[in-house]
Formats: C-alpha cells, structure tokens, sequence
C-alpha cells in the first residue's frame, strides 16, 4: 500500500494473486490547466525475476481506467482507456519497503479516442 507519482499522483495497492501474478490498483488525481481528471486503474501484471539481482523484478501486464475529466466550462466527461504497463520492481531485503517505476501507455476510448504515448511513475509502498 502506497503512492504512484508520475502525470497522475495517487494512491496505489498491489497484491499478489499467485506466484509471479500480482493485481495493481490506482486511485489518481491530475489538476492541468484548469482541468481536472479522477481516474480508478486496474491492471493485472506477471513479475519476472532478474538474474543476478535479488529483490528486482521486471513485470508487464494490462489493464483498463475509468474516470472523470471536468473542463474549464464545468463539463464532466467520462474516461475509459484500455492500459498496458511495463516496470521494474524492487523490494528491500530487510525493510518493508516496495519500490516501483513503471511505463503505461493508453489507448482512450473515451472523451476522445486517442493513443497516448503514457505516463512514466514511481511507487512507493509499504508491504505487509
């Protein structure tokens, strides 16, 4: 349980369903230009162990968001994207701390549809 920092700031949660799967949510907030957008993302990864390095992983996976835009003109708009990630994850050995740093590309559905180039991000969580 923690935070993800990158285009949108949020809180984050990943568990691991079994073995290598792990399950990632997203709770984000973005305020640009008098536009601010809300967005829920799930996404569902497979970790890869990477050798010679304890603790780190690289793990890809995909996913949807949904969401709210709300414009300038009060307007709200629905978002829907499909997402697909890319990231290295680390865990420390001897503290309870997850480090994360991830790539996730979007197609937009909705207001527009659009394919996004992503948002780059770094979690920061405390494990349990």
């Amino acid at each position: 349980l923690g935070v993800r920092l990158g285009n949108y700031n949020g809180l984050n949660f990943k568990t691991f369903l079994s073995g290598a799967n792990a399950l990632d949510l997203n709770l984000s907030f973005r305020s640009h230009d008098d536009n601010k957008t809300f967005r829920l993302t799930g996404l569902y990864e497979v970790h890869n162990n990477i050798s010679n390095a304890p603790g780190l992983k690289w793990y890809y996976g995909a996913g949807a968001s949904i969401g709210s835009h709300r414009f300038r003109d009060n307007d709200n708009d629905l978002y829907l994207a499909a997402v697909g990630v890319l990231g290295l994850d680390y865990k420390f050995a001897e503290a309870p701390i997850n480090l994360a740093l991830d790539w996730r590309p979007e197609f937009e559905l909705t207001p527009d549809t659009d394919v996004h180039g992503g948002d780059v991000g770094l979690a920061i969580r405390f494990t349990f």
